[in-house]
């Protein structure tokens, strides 16, 4: 099964690689389309898998992940026409140069060839996934978590529809649709056919990819996220920041998980985020100083931070809160403890703003930002394919060149090498 897909995936992706970028555009804009014209049905596959997972006893943030609203739904389509308005990669030629010699030599940018996409959860990827595929010209072989198999099988059947409209090769994209685990370690070992592995989701599952890869693996979009609210902080506008990072959707990588207050302003600023926050369902996780700058404010809501809560990325509506003595712990703790992913500043001190963004070892940096923000399509990218917390190759939201590679090209007049 996955050397028969990788073999069409290979020929899919020689076609991609040299189609046209009007044809391209047509593309993801039928997509876009579909996903309007066919969206009972598409609900209706979801709500299938909404219903099982919830028979699983499936937790609140898990099923947010994997449910598609009208709005999420409308947010894809939007997405695919704005990345169909972005420039084309592909061809681009960038760091021209003419030798002494007369060899004129230039960088030109081509797919990296077959995508390997294993996700959890959240169907929206299959979309994202799919349309940087076809806009970068490269293919893609996907594995969905089985709790998002109904939903899967429906939107991967309209993007193979929107591929074969357009007479490009519906393999550009392909789906296992089988649960069995097996599969995934074998597509991890499908070094023939597939150039790189893109893994979204736990912990766990970058680090089974990790072990078992004979592929180059991107890894990320797993965070613990901070904000550190420093001495010279806005206080009033801080908090609207830290509400939006925290509860606009708890359940995904960019939201926060610890506030780091200073020592100077922790009597004032933790009842005043504990406040704000206790409507929206918040609760804490507070270690000992920052309980005691509490002193009982917001009641059952807050609890003493156990031993590994500052490791723990929450994706629900919990929140640690720390004191810290000032700019050199919150930049120790945050690389300590971040996994670098998103963290954010609150101050009106630039020197330490600065000292932030050059000391925060991060993909994504913020000063007076919401974490939330760590998004392709926030970034103005069109989608992303994934958050890379890494350092080679690519780092942060992974849109359109982050899914190219690049070749010399060198021209001559009949040049031979002296």
């Amino acid at each position: 099964m996955l050397t028969e897909m990788g073999r069409k995936a290979r020929a899919a992706a020689r076609s991609m690689g040299s189609a046209a970028t009007e044809v391209k555009n047509r593309t993801l804009r039928d997509l876009a389309a579909l996903l309007e014209r066919s969206r009972d049905a598409v609900k209706q596959a979801n709500r299938a898998d909404i219903d099982a997972a919830a028979a699983s006893g499936m937790g609140e943030a898990l099923i947010d992940r994997l449910t598609l609203t009208d709005a999420r739904l409308d947010g894809l389509s939007h997405d695919l026409r704005a990345l169909a308005g972005l420039p084309d990669p592909v061809g681009e030629r960038y760091d021209e140069t003419t030798l002494p010699n007369g060899l004129r030599l230039r960088r030109q940018r081509v797919p990296l060839g077959v995508l390997g996409v294993i996700y959890e959860s959240r169907p929206n990827v299959t979309i994202d996934v799919a349309g940087l595929a076809v806009k970068t010209g490269n293919a893609a072989i996907l594995r969905g978590g089985k709790e998002t198999i109904h939903s899967n099988l429906a939107l991967v059947g309209l993007v193979r529809e929107a591929l074969r409209a357009n007479a490009l090769p519906e393999d550009a994209v392909q789906f296992i649709d089988d649960a069995d685990r097996a599969l995934v370690l074998g597509l991890l070992q499908s070094n023939d056919y597939v150039d790189v592995i893109i893994p979204r989701g736990g912990e766990g599952l970058h680090r089974l990819c990790r072990e078992n890869s004979r592929i180059p693996v991107i890894t990320g979009g797993v965070g613990i996220c901070h904000v550190f609210v420093d001495e010279s902080a806005d206080m009033e506008k801080s908090l609207a920041v830290i509400h939006n990072a925290k509860t606009q959707r708890p359940s995904v990588c960019n939201a926060l998980d610890t506030v780091l207050v200073h020592r100077a302003v922790a009597a004032r600023a933790l009842p005043l985020v504990v406040a704000h926050l206790v409507p929206a369902g918040v609760t804490f996780r507070a270690e000992p100083v920052a309980l005691a700058a509490l002193a009982g404010a917001g009641g059952d809501a807050v609890q003493p931070a156990g031993p590994g809560d500052f490791d723990t990325e929450w994706m629900s509506l919990v929140l640690g809160l720390k004191v810290v003595d000032g700019i050199d712990e919150a930049i120790a703790h945050a690389n300590a403890h971040s996994m670098g992913h998103s963290d954010a500043i609150l101050t009106e001190d630039a020197a330490n703003a600065a000292r932030w963004v050059n000391e925060v070892d991060s993909a994504a940096v913020y000063v007076n930002a919401s974490t939330r923000f760590t998004d392709g399509g926030q970034f103005g990218l069109g989608a992303e394919v994934a958050i890379s917390t890494q350092r080679i190759h690519a780092r942060g939201p992974m849109g359109l060149r982050e899914l190219t590679s690049y070749k010399w090209v060198g021209e001559g007049d009949y040049h031979v090498r002296g």
